[in-house]
Formats: C-alpha cells, sequence, structure tokens
C-alpha cells in the first residue's frame, strides 16, 4: 500500500482523498510521506468511502479477504484495483469479479512483477516472434522466508515455535505456493497469451513441524510440452538485495530461441537461432502510460481502454486456476486437470 499510494501521491490526475486502516499506527509512513491531512484519516472504512466520495479505491487486504472486501467496496460504486494476489481461491475470485460486474465498475489485480523491465521486455519479444511460438515457461521466486532476517545471512534459521507463532505460516492462507505461484502463473498466462494449461502436478516440501509448506514444484502441461514454477521460503539470499540462486525470474523457451529474464536485472540474455550462443541485451525503458499499476490504471479507466496482461480479470483469473488445481494436486499427490 505504501508504494501504490505514493504512486497515487505521483499522478497529476490523481488525488487521495482518504485512507483506512483499523489500526492508525500501520498509516503513520504514508501520511508523512504523501502530505495526507489528518481529516483525511480513517479507521472507520465505511466512514471514509462515504464521507470521502472516491472515484477508486486501492485495497490490499488480507489474502482470505479478498472477496469480502471488494463485496463492499463494489456496492459503492466506484472502480477498484486490488494488489495481488487474486483472492485465496477461484470462488472468492468469481464472487469478485460478479461484484464489480453488478456494480458496472472495472477491477484489476496488481502483480508487482508486471512493471519488473526485463519481463516487459521478454514479452514485447514474445510478441514480436523472436523466440517463435512459446513453448514453455520456467519460473523460480521466493525470499528467504517471511519471519527471517532478510539483511542478515548469520540470523539462525528461525525456530519451529516462532514459524508456529507466526499468521504467515497459518493454514487458512500461508506457505510458498499461496505467496509466489500467482506470481509465475498469471505472468507465465501472459507470455503465452491466454493460453491455459490442461494439466496440473504439484508438489511441496517444507521442514518437519511447520504447518504450510515452505517449497513447492508445479508441473503445467502446455499442449505437448511441460512448464515448471518452482516456489521458496527459504532462498540463500534475499532476491531484494543479492539475486539467490536459483535466480528469481524466468527461462522462456520457444520454437526459434530462448530468453532468460531475471528480476530487477538491466539485462536479459536472449539466444536465437542467428546467436544461438546468446547475447545480452538491456532491459525496455518503462513509458507512461505503463510506469506503474496506479498510473496505467487511470489511464484505461480515462480512455476506455481495455485493461490487458497480468493486471486484467482474464488472466489473473487463469492465474488463480492455476494455483488452486495447484493446490489440489499437492494435497492429493495426484495430476489434476485445471480446475473450472
Amino acid at each position: 500500500m505504501d508504494h501504490l499510494l505514493a504512486c497515487a501521491h505521483g499522478e497529476r490526475n490523481a488525488e487521495i482523498v482518504g485512507i483506512s486502516h483499523h489500526d492508525p499506527r500501520e498509516m503513520q509512513d504514508v501520511i508523512s510521506r504523501c502530505a495526507i491531512p489528518a481529516d483525511r484519516v480513517f479507521t472507520d472504512w465505511r466512514a471514509c468511502l462515504e464521507q470521502t466520495k472516491p472515484d477508486v479505491v486501492i485495497t490490499c487486504p488480507a489474502s482470505g479477504a479478498h472477496a469480502e472486501w471488494v463485496e463492499r467496496i463494489a456496492a459503492f460504486g466506484v472502480h477498484v484495483l486490488v494488489e495481488k494476489p487474486f483472492a485465496s481461491d477461484l470462488p472468492q475470485a468469481d464472487r469478485m469479479i460478479a461484484a464489480m460486474k453488478k456494480a458496472r465498475k472495472r477491477l484489476a489485480i496488481n502483480w508487482p512483477l508486471a512493471w519488473y523491465p526485463p519481463h516487459v521486455t521478454a514479452h514485447r519479444l514474445i510478441q514480436a516472434g523472436v523466440i517463435g511460438e512459446l513453448q514453455e515457461v520456467h519460473f523460480y521466486d521466493g525470499n528467504r522466508g517471511p519471519i527471517q532476517d532478510h539483511g542478515n545471512l548469520a540470523a539462525p534459521e528461525p525456530s519451529l515455535a516462532a514459524k508456529q507463532a507466526s499468521w504467515f505460516y497459518d493454514r487458512t492462507g500461508g506457505g510458498s505456493l499461496i505467496d509466489y505461484l500467482g506470481y509465475g502463473a498469471t505472468l507465465g498466462t501472459w507470455f503465452f497469451d491466454g493460453k491455459k494449461p490442461s494439466e496440473i502436478t504439484a508438489v511441496t516440501g517444507g521442514a518437519k513441524g511447520v504447518r504450510v509448506d515452505e517449497q513447492s514444484v508445479t508441473i503445467a502441461r502446455y499442449g505437448d510440452w511441460l512448464s515448471t514454477f518452482q516456489t521458496r521460503w527459504g532462498t540463500f539470499t534475499s532476491p531484494w538485495l543479492n539475486q539467490p540462486q536459483p535466480k528469481c525470474g524466468f527461462v522462456l523457451k520457444g520454437t526459434d530461441g530462448t530468453i532468460a529474464n531475471y528480476d530487477y536485472e538491466p539485462t536479459i540474455r536472449l539466444q536465437t537461432r542467428k546467436h544461438p550462443a546468446g547475447k545480452v541485451i538491456p532491459v525496455d525503458r518503462l513509458k507512461k502510460p505503463r510506469l506503474n499499476p496506479v498510473q496505467y490504471f487511470l489511464h484505461c479507466l480515462e480512455t476506455g481502454e481495455e485493461i490487458t496482461g497480468p493486471l486484467s480479470v482474464k488472466f489473473a483469473r487463469i492465474g488463480q486456476q492455476i494455483v488452486d488445481t495447484a493446490t489440489l494436486s499437492a494435497k492429493t499427490k495426484l495430476p489434476r486437470k485445471l480446475q473450472r
């Protein structure tokens, strides 16, 4: 929310008319950074909406409550930008879609990876046919762990008791699969231009006694070929500080080439028939109106332009189908057809 509200604060065609959180302490950084007057700060979400009458609401509730909050907000007749994930499961996602359709307003789901220049560049090259027809997407992502000291490699692994006491490790919505698979599944759908896998096989792992998975591997069948999506709580280094190995990001294989596009990096590596040894090329520079999710969403609202890519309900719902199917496969220890 800090980042998204900073984006709104920086746009000339946007004004933060109100913010709300039940705990005032959680809002202090944003209040200071965006110079939000005291009369625009609320602890009662309903009062915030009733008194400020916004055009757009940006929301970041707990993943298990996305449907509940979107239904509440939609009743006020506003457009909604939801921070990832789409929802905790497909039925919740469909409730959100239905609520916004009833309100006749637009819904977008923000996946931060969609704004990383390496992935934007890779998508452009795929669309241009540079690597031919896309056959495989391979994804790896994660972090050192939700309660680990990200900047201190000497810090000991959190104890089992600490993990069991943290809401991050609660079965109702925790685990590396729920935390990260949606990124790979949704951006993978973007790279595949909306193509759906037919079958999903997923397995999970983790330390003994931990209630949720700390690692997952999902295999998705697209036609004759297999794509893989790996998630990990417990990478050796924090990806925000130093890329771990395996690197966080994607490797994409097409009929005529490959692309390695990793998070945060200023270049990608491209292989083609003309350059089989591969060549390193600089990433694209993002341009308006696609510098950030708020700018892009407002642009689509003002122009009537269709919301495309990972932020679109269409692609995000396919990503949710993959996540739900992977969760079911891991639970039943069987390959599963894509959930409808």
